[in-house]
């Protein structure tokens, strides 16, 4: 009897898990399970967003015009759009109007985050009165300035009732300042967006840095400086990125207060390739102009997101 217990010992040992073998497998079993989850939304984002945008790619390379007969044409479609005259000028336009926007946008809602961030009693109303225009959609954005620029109205009785008449002039139908216009009109209504996202990186510096520094004697500007714009480094690459890229896709406010002129200069790549698509029904076309598009954006912000993100790392 002792021989036999002293053979199957080991494997009766109270202190040995009974099931010593098996974690392995339900473990692994339970990872696999919440993956599962993933697979309809999966399936949902191929055939809405992955298929679309590879299907698009092809047509980029094709003469098609909506209709069964497709021919593939190389790269015809992007000689036609650099020998195109209106999409070199909308090109220009929309690399305008993402500088203007990221610089000027940005800047006004760093200014506003700074001001905002401060004692003052009306702080919390005038955050939601700066934020309020972000909840408009864009084309009712479109409209109410374009009743804001048509003569003789807010805009101009305003600057004539400052003795400012001389300034008056057609904001949407003068070439040199129709884009202008549309830019200000885009910054009014997104400005709040930058100013929140500003607003969260500040309140995330600890206060006990401004304290030390002004017990070494720093002066404001050299607060912010050496304290602020070092420790915002990921506000300003969120707040620029997606100012930039939602800068380069504008369309709603152009197509609705200027329809792209008076003439091509207010026109935009997402307007040109709406029209060539949509209305004159080159689609191989449009996909080609669509498909610059997205590269260009894709270009400029890597190239915005690695300058800022390297900024934040030698901060």
């Amino acid at each position: 009897m002792s021989t036999a217990l002293a053979t199957r010992g080991p494997a009766a040992s109270p202190l040995a898990p009974s099931g010593a073998s098996r974690p392995k497998g339900r473990h692994s079993r339970r990872r696999l399970v919440p993956q599962w989850f993933l697979v309809p939304a999966l399936v949902l984002y191929t055939i809405v967003v992955v298929y679309p945008s590879i299907a698009g790619g092809l047509y980029a390379f094709t003469d098609w015009r909506g209709g069964n007969e497709v021919t593939f044409t190389g790269l015809e479609n992007f000689r036609k759009l650099l020998a195109d005259q209106a999409a070199v000028a909308s090109l220009r336009n929309t690399l305008l109007i993402a500088v203007s926007l990221t610089v000027v946008q940005s800047g006004l809602g760093l200014l506003l985050a700074l001001a905002l961030n401060s004692a003052i009693r009306a702080r919390n109303v005038l955050r939601t009165l700066f934020f309020a225009p972000m909840m408009m959609p864009p084309v009712i954005v479109g409209l109410l300035w374009q009743y804001i620029y048509t003569p003789d109205g807010p805009l101009d009785t305003a600057l004539e009732a400052l003795g400012l008449g001389t300034v008056v002039q057609s904001w949407l139908g003068s070439s040199s300042v129709a884009l202008w216009s549309v830019i200000a009109s885009v910054i009014w209504h997104h400005v709040g967006m930058s100013m929140v996202i500003f607003l969260a990186g500040l309140q995330g510096i600890p206060d006990e840095l401004y304290e030390a520094a002004s017990i070494d004697g720093a002066s404001p500007l050299r607060k912010f400086f050496s304290i602020t714009w070092p420790l915002l480094g990921q506000a300003i690459t969120i707040a620029t990125a997606l100012t930039m890229t939602s800068s380069l896709k504008l369309f709603d406010q152009v197509f609705i207060m200027t329809g792209g002129g008076p003439g091509v200069s207010t026109q935009t790549l997402s307007l040109i390739m709406y029209r060539e698509a949509f209305v004159y029904g080159e689609y191989g076309y449009g996909s080609a102009i669509a498909l610059v598009l997205t590269m260009i954006v894709a270009f400029i912000v890597f190239v915005q997101m690695s300058i800022t993100r390297r900024g934040e790392v030698e901060a």
